[in-house]
Parts: structure tokens; sequence; C-alpha cells
């Protein structure tokens, strides 16, 4: 059985592992504005806008930030998508972290990562910046490395290629296909995230290829 399938089978069905009435926050890093849509670097962005499609949401602009709040296993899940631009992340997380009071360990952050190659997804809990200037902004503004991440794969860099160059590059039409099924497949691992916790997730996204 697809996951897709299961969770959505199984989504009404699963007991919570939080209290109710606890919040979880999922963070998408990326670049607002028509120059940015569809490069690598927006990864957390697409990866949001696909965990979105068919949901009933009520979409705000909070703190330099699009906001949407929907209802997830009879949880809060506000779902962030900063418009500060990817290096000043961190200053519409933080006031929103506050605001909706939510606990580190329940926020997840969404973002490309170029050491990963295309097509695959990590979980983490806790960690450095990797090099990432937007989780690096987050870091700086929690002054705390210890929340999850999901981060997807867009390399590797071509030899010759600036980085900052590469991933401000859309993906080929060659790599799209392969870009949209990891895309989903990280939209699947968020509600894991939400209906099983970090290191179920973990276990059943981080071995997959």
């Amino acid at each position: 059985m697809r996951l897709s399938l299961f969770f959505k089978k199984h989504r009404d069905k699963q007991p919570p592992l939080l209290e109710p009435s606890e919040r979880i926050m999922v963070v998408g890093l990326g670049n607002p504005g028509r120059r940015y849509a569809g490069t690598r670097h927006n990864w957390g962005f697409d990866v949001l806008e696909t965990y979105l499609r068919g949901q009933q949401t009520t979409q705000t602009s909070e703190h330099q930030a699009l906001v949407d709040r929907i209802t997830e296993n009879g949880r809060l899940i506000i779902v962030v998508l900063p418009q500060t631009y990817m290096n000043r992340s961190g200053t519409a997380v933080r006031p929103l972290l506050d605001r909706y009071q939510v606990q580190l360990s329940h926020l997840l952050i969404v973002h490309d990562d170029l050491d990963l190659p295309l097509g695959r997804i990590r979980l983490r809990g806790y960690g450095s910046s990797g090099g990432h200037r937007g989780v690096e902004s987050v870091i700086q503004e929690l002054g705390d490395n210890r929340f999850p991440r999901l981060r997807g794969g867009i390399g590797p860099c071509p030899n010759g290629m600036k980085a900052a160059d590469f991933v401000l590059n859309p993906f080929s039409e060659s790599e799209k296909p392969l870009v949209q099924q990891t895309i989903e497949r990280a939209s699947e691992a968020i509600t894991s995230f939400i209906v099983q916790g970090l290191e179920k997730s973990m276990n059943l996204y981080n071995s997959l290829v």
C-alpha cells in the first residue's frame, strides 16, 4: 500500500500521541516572489504548498509570513511561509513561535539541502545549520538548534558552478518528475511527523531512496 493511501485511510484512526491542546508549527523556507518560484532553494515552499493542497485553511499575514492554520488529528497545525527572504527566515519564525506558544520539539523546519542528492529526504531532530543560511537565521534568532527539520536533496552542485547561483536555478525538465515525487513524499513525512512523532518518521523515511 502506498504511504499516501495508508495515511489517508488511517489518519483519523490514529490515537493522538500528543495532548490535543498542543500545537505544531511547520515552516517552509524559501524566497517570496515570482522570480524565485520553482527554484531549488524554494523546495521548502513547494513541499508546504503540496501539504496544504485540498486542506481547509485560514490564511493570515503575520510577522512577515503567510500563516495557514489547519487541524490534523485534533491538533492545531500552524503552517508558515516566511516572506523575509531566505537569509532572514528567523525574524519571522521567532515571533510566531512565541505568539502560538509552540515548543521547540514541535517546530519542524522544511528546507532544501545541497549536500543531499536529488530525490532523497532526511528527518533529524537537531544539529547545526550545515551551511544553510535560512536554518542558520532560525538558529540565531532562537538561540537554540534543538528543533526538528525535514531536508530535501537538491544536489549535487555541478563542478565549476557557485553554490549560491546553483540553488537559485530552477529544476531542469528532466529532473521535475523526480522532484515532484520527492515533494509528495516529503508532504507525507510531515503528516507522519504529526501523527507518529519524529523517531518513527525518521525510521520510515530516512531509509527511502
